[in-house]
């Protein structure tokens, strides 16, 4: 069932983008680029099997972070977009750093969620250091290739420039990311299949993507400032 549960979890999760960006606007883009970029981060540690392949679960969520920046960029420009990815980045540094200071608190004697905060946090700092270098690498690129080529298609074919840009962006992402995080935690040939595995599910989702940043034009028309 891990297939049909990925494919309606990644339809769920970008249903929910436009309706935050229905309900709150560009606010509504920045949440999303925040939470889904933390849980992303939570979720990456856990490897599920889809499709006879190992990946990492933090794909769709991810995945949804590009399909917000690209949004900010067609509806509201480069600058909103970079704002976004520097909050983004800032939430993960501050949520690092935080729970670096949670695991230092010496436990009640009846505390039982220490163990389980440090099998999860106590691995973070490493995913999050290879999280924010992949994080910024690939979101500035992505928001960087959008604007080429909406220049050059003079802002035409919206869907080639979210997939242009994203795609390439997956990749530089997941290169970085794969090899700062996991580099010795698994074997070679886990590692490479997990960064392959890792740009294959990212791209599915990048493309499924497509028809809801349509969709979201139709959402930005409704928008109380926008609509006539």
């Amino acid at each position: 069932m891990n297939e049909v549960l990925w494919i309606s979890f990644a339809i769920t999760d970008l249903c929910i983008a436009l309706m935050l960006y229905r309900f709150f606007g560009r606010i509504g883009l920045f949440a999303v680029i925040v939470f889904n970029l933390l849980l992303c981060n939570l979720q990456v540690l856990k490897t599920v099997e889809l499709f006879g392949l190992t990946t990492t679960l933090g794909n769709i969520l991810y995945a949804g972070v590009f399909l917000a920046t690209d949004m900010l960029s067609e509806f509201y420009g480069k600058r909103e977009a970079q704002k976004g990815v520097l909050l983004g980045f800032i939430t993960l540094v501050l949520m690092t750093v935080y729970m670096q200071v949670a695991l230092h608190f010496s436990p009640a004697a009846d505390d039982f969620a220490q163990p389980h905060l440090e099998a999860i946090f106590g691995f973070l700092p490493r995913v999050a250091v290879a999280s924010m270098l992949a994080y910024l690498a690939s979101q500035t690129h992505d928001v960087w290739a959008f604007h080429f080529w909406k220049a050059k298609t003079n802002g035409k074919m919206l869907w080639l420039r979210n997939n242009a840009s994203t795609l390439a962006s997956h990749v530089i992402d997941s290169g970085i990311f794969c090899l700062i995080a996991f580099y010795g935690v698994f074997p070679t040939a886990v590692l490479v299949e997990i960064m392959i595995t890792t740009v294959l599910f990212k791209a599915f989702v990048s493309v499924l993507d497509t028809p809801f940043i349509y969709l979201a034009k139709r959402v930005h028309s409704m928008l109380p400032e926008h609509a006539h």
